[in-house]
């Protein structure tokens, strides 16, 4: 869900986990120490690394490399260059951060922030991010603790898409704006047959965190005053109506991302879950060409008229270690994803949203329709997951999902299931 954080590279399977941590990386933040300090080194040495999945990415490698040979050259500056690939990106920046072998600065999931910036090795970049014009809701993804220490580079959410060709042949003329809409134009999707999945919700464990936002639709806060709350009312009735959905057959076993996205493109589904990613992703595996012209982002759905509809964020930041060549890192970091030239050239070659006021008002990004749509519709009231603060964030996310699954496939009542979450998730809110 590419990788999670970029608009390119869309094939890559290993890239659905958009939103999670790797266990070791999780296990070795909570094994890091949790003091602060620099690094060591010169602060203002004329010299830094970047570090980058996204230099390891053909479809965005020549973009990126454009942005740090045109920094390097208006200051003046060498910049080094590292990249890994993605699914072991986290795995090699906890390893080198507790070794002392990494600096300058990084990219960096927003979904990861919790587990780096808990080693206390990170530079707080407060001052950059408040003269750099980006949104309260691109900010928040780069806040750890109080500290601002990754400046948004893109930011977007995790969001429902609509087939409203599918949706027409059903007889639904307007998207589904409550809870008791949004089952009605399920059901009636459902009635057309010939194999179509109303909504491919996400129901294999490996993706079963698509269940949050809907428990925080129902009112569920998740976390509380460091407790997990997964067990309350709200919770339990969000994961009973994912299983009446299931076992009315208007979600489907085993799906995931990837899966989701292959029933979407072939117009076997009227709903489901993605990143702003969706429009080049469905424009590539679409069987009908003319797909990609008929699809819609929607707010979720909400219980009662007037919510707030529900979204977790997703984008990638900058960070800068707190060592060797971090001041010009934290200026470099602040001009690749606060100047408005450089964030729009950006968007045009990888159609990545920026993360800043002006940028999102330029003609070009205003001009793209289905990118506009999506930072109004769900973008805008986003946030991030409350368990992103903590370095086992993966780990929750995992124990969350086998209840849930248990639940689905009707190994245990969903008041059962998430009482048990809670007990697994508990020792992992550190």
């Amino acid at each position: 869900m590419h990788t999670p954080t970029t608009y390119a590279n869309l094939s890559r399977r290993g890239a659905l986990r958009l939103l999670g941590l790797t266990t070791l990386g999780a296990a070795a933040a909570a094994c890091a120490p949790s003091s602060g300090g620099s690094a060591g080194g010169d602060r203002d040495a004329d010299h830094f690394t970047f570090t980058a999945w996204s230099l390891n990415e053909a479809a965005q490698k020549d973009a990126v490399q454009a942005i740090v040979d045109a920094y390097a050259k208006s200051g003046n500056v060498k910049i080094e260059t590292a990249a890994y690939p993605y699914n072991d990106f986290l795995n090699q920046l906890v390893l080198k951060l507790r070794g002392g072998d990494v600096t300058g600065a990084i990219q960096l999931d927003v979904a990861w922030l919790g587990a780096v910036a808990s080693m206390g090795r990170l530079a707080d970049l407060g001052p950059q991010a408040a003269k750099g014009g980006y949104t309260d809701v691109a900010l928040s993804g780069g806040k750890y603790q109080g500290k601002q220490y990754g400046l948004p580079w893109t930011t977007g959410s995790i969001g429902l898409i609509a087939n409203t060709e599918l949706l027409g042949k059903a007889g639904v003329k307007d998207l589904p704006t409550t809870i008791e809409e949004f089952e009605e134009a399920l059901r009636a999707v459902g009635r057309l047959g010939g194999g179509v999945v109303p909504y491919a919700a996400s129901t294999k464990p490996a993706q079963l965190k698509d269940i949050l936002p809907w428990i925080q639709t129902f009112g569920g806060t998740l976390v509380q005053d460091g407790r997990p709350t997964l067990d309350d009312d709200a919770s339990v009735e969000a994961v009973a109506w994912y299983k009446k959905l299931y076992d009315q057959k208007l979600i489907a076993p085993d799906v995931d991302r990837f899966d989701a996205r292959a029933l979407f493109a072939q117009g076997k589904a009227a709903f489901y879950d993605d990143a702003p990613i969706a429009k080049g992703v469905i424009a590539k595996q679409a069987r009908d060409p003319r797909l990609v012209e008929r699809i819609e982002p929607l707010s979720r759905p909400v219980v009662k008229s007037g919510d707030t509809p529900r979204a977790f964020l997703w984008g990638h930041l900058i960070i800068v270690v707190d060592g060797e060549g971090a001041t010009k890192a934290a200026d470099f970091a602040a001009r690749t994803t606060s100047d408005t030239a450089t964030a729009v050239d950006f968007f045009g070659k990888v159609a990545m949203p920026p993360s800043t006021t002006a940028a999102l008002a330029s003609p070009q990004v205003k001009n793209d329709a289905f990118a506009a749509d999506w930072a109004e519709k769900i973008t805008k009231t986003a946030a991030p997951s409350p368990f992103w603060q903590y370095a086992g964030a993966a780990q929750i996310d995992t124990a969350i999902a086998q209840q849930v699954q248990a639940a689905l496939v009707g190994q245990a009542k969903p008041k059962d299931a998430m009482a048990k979450a809670v007990e697994a998730v508990k020792p992992l809110l550190k």
